[in-house]
């Protein structure tokens, strides 16, 4: 399969790295990236001879959330295309969530917005040092809507309230702290770490992975389909807002929105 925004690369061993390759927009998610993201979800979930998934970027970004085009696109879209888009986004972010794989999270750089989401979906993250985070979807009027289900899960609530609308950013130790990565590492030291996350895996019995990561879903509640249909909403809603189209107006034209104080 041939792809434009991401690539997949399988070592002998049945490791797969799905790497977003977007640089020049640091790794910004565009349609044809969510749906590109989706089949490899699919893909990579299918095949029997993938043992684990690392997901990275390509550049000095792993993720910086939305495209801004994208979003601007939306906001421009009749409401039925809205929420096919926004619909999207969330089938994407499930299948990347429930793949049957163990998926390692190699981040390394920063990432903002839906970058964050990436993260929360992966079983376990690892970050370079000095690294930059952030849900950022607020300095634009906007919201971590189709992310919010994953990060909450990821975080809990008490965590994701004290970064999930403040929009701040903050520095990869603080995402140790809040349980978006499990340790932070040197750049020079980013492969031997993610490389120590996957050789227990190569020991186990890939059926038996699979079914263990289902269980842990399913025991930690699971994320229902009303909280994913609502937070479709949710984002389709605050596209149509004012706030959005004075962010994202202010962003294009590089000036402050009308609230910055």
């Amino acid at each position: 399969m041939t792809w434009q925004t991401i690539t997949i690369d399988t070592d002998t061993r049945g490791v797969a790295r799905l790497t977003l390759n977007r640089p020049d927009k640091h790794n910004a998610m565009s349609a044809q990236m969510i749906e590109e993201l989706a089949e490899a979800a699919a893909a990579l979930g299918d095949d029997d001879t993938v043992r684990v998934v690392v997901l990275t970027g390509n550049g000095e970004s792993f993720c910086a959330g939305g495209d801004l085009a994208w979003m601007q696109a939306q906001m421009a879209a009749d409401g039925a295309t809205r929420a096919f888009e926004a619909g999207k986004l969330a089938a994407m972010l499930g299948a990347m969530n429930a793949l049957p794989k163990p998926v390692i999270g190699r981040i390394q750089g920063p990432a903002y917005g839906g970058g964050m989401g990436l993260i929360s979906v992966c079983d376990v993250a690892i970050g370079v040092q000095g690294a930059r985070f952030g849900f950022t979807e607020a300095r634009l009027g906007l919201i971590p809507a189709t992310i919010g289900p994953y990060v909450l899960a990821r975080m809990g609530e008490a965590m994701a309230r004290r970064v999930f609308m403040s929009a701040r950013l903050f520095a990869a130790d603080e995402a140790v702290t809040l349980g978006l990565l499990a340790r932070t590492v040197a750049a020079a030291d980013l492969d031997a770490a993610v490389e120590a996350e996957i050789k227990p895996y190569l020991a186990c019995a890939p059926g038996a992975v699979a079914a263990s990561k289902a269980l842990a879903l399913r025991l930690g509640g699971g994320i229902g389909g009303d909280d994913v249909e609502h937070s479709i909403g949710q984002l389709v809603a605050r596209w149509e807002s004012p706030e959005a189209a004075e962010g994202i107006a202010a962003f294009f034209g590089k000036r402050k929105p009308d609230w910055v104080k």
